[in-house]
């Protein structure tokens, strides 16, 4: 090969800044120094929107297309990276080699972002199928990035994330959900898998728009909190002890159960106030053996006897609650509930049938929900039912769900569309749910619940209840897969799941109304253990719905457990 043709080999170094550009300031020469000033001068008087801070470095190799561009002292861009849209970095903040920073973003001070990774603030819409994506308006709701944040290399953030303060991002992550200050979350979606900081520093430095922080922080206090909650609620002195409501209360056989719930969900064990072989002994005493349900208690202390039907009202409940606190501490009812297993199949559509949905659906789904329990403990006591019973159940429901709605029954003048809402929660949490079977019609029941959800009677912060929020939680839990208007979805859970947040009261729980703030207390929104149970129950659904279960620190196992029973199959028999 001559001379002529020889392949001259590149200047050795000649790009090191662009690529390196943390050593820019210190290793640079004088030459170098004169060219980068230049360039931000000319990216300044090209782009009158952008401010740089004392020693910025912008590689030459870089895309820089922002409208507005404000770079804290010290930061720096570096070759190949593509910046587009508004973004506000603080100080010390690294965008590395082919990192992509576009739409409206915002970085703390001191950021650090590895080479190869998206923070996409903005997202396509997709709502009409009829027209390609590419032509849909876009959305942006933008992404924020607190203060000494480490995202490492080939990660994507998504539009609307929120990373806390001192998070870090593992490598090849992708950041669906907002990150908890303090977390060190990977994979896809990205997770928490341990925490960089302390309990305490990371309530402190979760702020009003940290709902990851907010959720992590209500897990720790919970727990932390749990026994001064049950022992608020425990009578030493009646009949060897006993659980009350609220302090002052007469005992039922509810708060027995909601005291083993709520000891389960946060300490994972039985409340320490009793012996867990008295808590089992006494609520298998409180069986009735000829009916198999459970009677109320009197304010005496004594027990009502169960009414010999297939339905006592007072007793209904009992099926659940009771039942669920034996499962949870690795009991069972002694006996099987007689009365539904002795109903026949015309038995069960000739109630059903009869049940009040027009115009109380609430008490027609609450029948549901506890024939449904019932079929549960019979099946995995063995118990033998009538053929047919148990379909017939579910063939009425099916059929008869109404298709605009995907719900049974019709709304009220006066309450709008909340009876056939909290109907649909009873009647499939026993039914579709505990059985691991898929409603209807699931699109129907999402559009109905994201339509009564705006129902401001019911969802405005200070009327919200246990009961309401719970049958507008659960059965968007319950169709989420169809992936049927999710954003909206999500978005109404985040803030049900930031108001629900505020409703606990330190040391006592939750009451199962909100707290109404300068109002005389309202007896319902005291602190007891049913609304501790139910809210605890509809935070940790919200918080899945937001992918921020793991934060928490707990699942429901009772009544409110979000799987199957994991003792039956869907045709309600026992696995072997």
């Amino acid at each position: 090969m001559t001379k002529d043709h020889a392949v001259q080999a590149p200047s050795t170094g000649r790009h090191r800044f662009d690529y390196s550009p943390w050593a820019f300031w210190s290793e640079a020469g004088a030459e170098e120094h004169a060219r980068q000033s230049a360039l931000q001068e000319a990216m300044l008087a090209e782009h009158p929107g952008h401010t740089y801070g004392d020693r910025c470095y912008i590689s030459e190799l870089a895309s820089v297309d922002n409208t507005e561009l404000d770079l804290g002292e010290s930061s720096y861009v570096a070759a190949g990276a593509y910046l587009t849209g508004s973004l506000r970095a603080g100080r010390d903040c690294t965008i590395n080699p082919y990192t992509v920073v576009r739409g409206r973003v915002r970085l703390g001070d001191a950021v650090r972002i590895g080479a190869h990774t998206s923070l996409l603030g903005f997202n396509h819409t997709m709502s009409d199928p009829d027209t390609e994506v590419f032509r849909q308006p876009l959305t942006s709701k933008g992404i924020q990035i607190g203060n000494d944040v480490w995202i490492g290399s080939h990660v994507v953030v998504l539009d609307g994330v929120v990373i806390g303060d001192r998070a870090v991002v593992g490598a090849g992550s992708v950041v669906t959900k907002d990150v908890p200050s303090g977390s060190v979350v990977a994979g896809n979606p990205a997770k928490v898998l341990r925490w960089r900081a302390p309990r305490t520093e990371r309530a402190a430095s979760a702020g009003p728009g940290d709902l990851a922080g907010s959720v992590a922080s209500f897990g720790d206090s919970a727990r932390a909190q749990v026994e001064e909650v049950l022992s608020r609620c425990f009578d030493g002195k009646t009949d060897g002890g006993i659980f009350t409501d609220r302090p002052g209360a007469t005992p039922t056989v509810r708060a027995q159960c909601d005291a083993i719930e709520i000891a389960d969900m946060l300490l994972g064990r039985a409340p320490g106030q009793l012996p867990a072989d008295r808590q089992i002994s006494r609520l298998r005493d409180w069986q009735d053996p000829t009916t198999g349900m459970v009677g109320p208690l009197l304010p005496d202390g004594s027990q009502r006897r169960p009414e010999p039907t297939l339905f006592d009202e007072e007793s209904g409940y009992h099926v659940l609650c009771a039942g669920y606190a034996l499962d949870l501490l690795g009991s069972a009812f002694p006996a099987p509930i007689r009365v539904v297993a002795d109903a026949r199949a015309a038995d069960v559509a000739g109630h059903l049938e009869r049940l009040p949905w027009s115009d109380n659906a609430w008490s027609a789904g609450h029948w549901v929900d506890m024939i449904g329990t019932a079929h549960l403990w019979n099946a995995l006591a063995d118990e033998e039912r009538h053929p047919g019973s148990y379909e017939a159940l579910f063939g009425w429901l099916l059929t008869h769900a109404d298709p605009r709605t995907g719900m049974w029954g019709l709304p009220r003048p006066s309450d709008g569309l909340l009876q056939i809402v909290n109907g649909f929660y009873r009647a499939s949490r026993g039914t579709f749910a505990q059985f691991g079977l898929p409603p209807a019609h699931p699109e129907r029941v999402i559009d109905t619940v994201l339509e009564h959800a705006r129902d401001v009677r019911y969802t405005r912060p200070e009327r919200q209840n246990a009961c309401n929020i719970l049958d507008i939680a659960h059965p968007l839990w319950l169709t989420r897969q169809s992936g049927y208007r999710t954003e909206e979805a999500d978005a109404l859970a985040r803030r049900l799941l930031a108001d629900a947040l505020t409703h606990w009261t330190p040391g006592q729980g939750f009451g199962f109304q909100a707290p109404l703030t300068g109002a005389p207390v309202h007896a319902e929104s005291v602190p007891g253990l049913q609304g501790t149970e139910m809210w605890l129950a509809i935070v940790w659904y919200l918080a899945d719905l937001t992918g921020l279960e793991q934060l928490l620190g707990y699942r429901p196992r009772g009544v409110h457990r979000p799987e199957p029973h994991p003792g039956v199959d869907p045709r309600g028999v026992r696995r072997p």
